[in-house]
């Protein structure tokens, strides 16, 4: 009699139900997180007794009504686009430079984005009455986004040759382009006043307190864009994890890939930094983090990083209003000090092969 044989164990490296209860807690964690942020803040509300009233038919407040659905609810829909666009950004980052100390920043959006705001801010004044009439309150984001793509599109030039892009050219040409901005930008800050001086100051630190559903619908547009084409890019990015050779090998189209790459982190990050300022940390401390706990196949890594990203701003918002309220600490402060001690965890935990 030919004895049944037991059924075979599931590879060790196959992480895939591992990466799958890991999104379902990022959705209950992000469901919790989301309350929190609808709730806390200087004026608070219940959700209980909101909830109450609307199935019991009742009027809300005008209070309630205001604090809800005109600040904590667009608040709340900026907080999860903005934090999940630059998490998945610094996920494609790492995976396009093979390197999990990518930052979203390395192909010169932040930078672009920066100077872009200073310039709208510092000589806004300087606009034919009739564009900034137009343009209004949306002059800086809309200066911001176009700041981050010129500077993307600049370095993509650059790095370009014979129809393919260097990655390592890239990395070279976005550090002295952001040099390039930052000087640009220091120059527009010692002409700024101190009015101005202080609006630079708040952008810079980021903040989504400002958050409106114009701000939103205006900015939501790319960044949903942006988040629907990362999952496209999963498997090329676990191909190029082998290197460039293997992944045209086992078919994948690398230079369409870099470009693909490029152009979807530009999108994200340009929005988000057009509608927040500047936040640090996020993009790369979620898609880390998540590599060390579920794996570094991009397929699960970039939805659990849209997750966890957006999570973690709001989480950050929600400390950002409680810590010194009634007023608020701007988010970007928050970020990085959270990050930052972790980033330098990174860097000890990689010393010996990053050679420091």
């Amino acid at each position: 009699m030919v004895a049944l044989s037991e059924p075979a164990a599931a590879p060790t490296g196959d992480r895939r139900a591992l990466a799958r209860r890991v999104t379902l807690l990022l959705v209950l964690l992000l469901l919790a997180v989301s309350a929190a942020s609808l709730t806390v803040g200087a004026s608070g509300i219940s959700l209980r007794q909101i909830g109450g009233d609307l199935l019991a038919g009742r009027e809300l407040s005008l209070r309630d009504r205001v604090v809800l659905f005109d600040i904590r609810l667009p608040r709340l829909a900026m907080g999860m686009l903005v934090g999940a666009s630059l998490a998945v950004s610094g996920a494609v980052m790492q995976g396009l430079f093979r390197n999990p100390l990518a930052d979203p920043g390395l192909v010169g959006v932040s930078a672009g984005a920066g100077l872009g705001a200073i310039t709208a801010i510092v000589l806004g004044g300087l606009l034919p009455a009739g564009l900034a009439a137009t343009l209004g309150h949306y002059a800086v984001p809309v200066a911001a986004f176009l700041g981050g793509w010129a500077s993307t599109l600049l370095l993509y030039a650059i790095a370009t040759r014979s129809g393919r892009t260097s990655v390592a050219t890239m990395l070279l040409a976005g550090i002295a382009l952001g040099a390039l901005a930052g000087a640009l930008s220091g120059v527009l800050v010692y002409m700024a006043d101190d009015t101005q001086l202080r609006d630079l100051t708040f952008w810079g630190m980021g903040s989504i307190a400002g958050a409106t559903w114009a701000k939103v619908l205006t900015a939501a547009p790319l960044m949903l864009l942006a988040l629907a084409a990362a999952p496209a890019l999963a498997r090329g990015l676990n191909a190029l994890a082998l290197g460039e050779a293997a992944a045209a090998h086992l078919g994948q189209d690398v230079q369409r890939l870099k470009s693909m790459a490029i152009l979807t982190v530009a999108g994200a990050v340009g929005a988000a930094v057009a509608v927040s300022g500047g936040i640090g940390f996020v993009g790369i401390v979620v898609p880390h983090l998540l590599r060390l706990v579920s794996g570094p196949d991009h397929r699960p890594l970039l939805i659990n990083s849209a997750l966890l990203g957006a999570a973690l701003l709001l989480a950050a918002d929600v400390i950002s209003r409680v810590i010194i309220a009634p007023a608020e600490l701007p988010i970007g402060i928050v970020t990085a000090t959270l990050g930052g001690p972790f980033f330098l965890w990174i860097l000890l935990r990689r010393r010996t092969l990053l050679e420091l």
